[in-house]
């Protein structure tokens, strides 16, 4: 991985529980950290849903280590939002992580 490959400025997002006054919650996300990343597109499948096709797109995104990173977690690129499907420590050299993604 060459340095120049992490040039999309991502921001991991948690999933957090904010009461409403009137004893619900609501969910909303907040920002963990804005980190360089590398994306690539890995696939595009095109899935038909209830009264339409609807267009799921799957990445790779490629960052410096995190032992913080949850899978509950999303990211942001941009205006698009990514869930986290899984997340691969290569060769467990804790030095990369490969977030497999899907475009929400």
């Amino acid at each position: 991985m060459r340095i120049g490959d992490l040039k999309h400025r991502v921001t991991l997002q948690a999933p957090t529980k904010i009461p409403d006054g009137m004893g619900n919650t609501d969910d909303t996300w907040v920002d963990q950290a804005t980190i360089y990343a590398a994306i690539w597109p890995v696939s595009a499948k095109e899935q038909v849903a209830s009264m339409g096709a609807v267009m799921t797109m799957t990445h790779r995104i490629r960052i410096r280590y995190r032992s913080d990173i949850k899978s509950d977690w999303r990211l942001k690129y941009k205006n698009s939002y990514f869930d986290i499907v899984s997340i691969i420590n290569p060769d467990m050299s804790n030095k990369m992580l490969d977030i497999m993604v899907k475009a929400v």
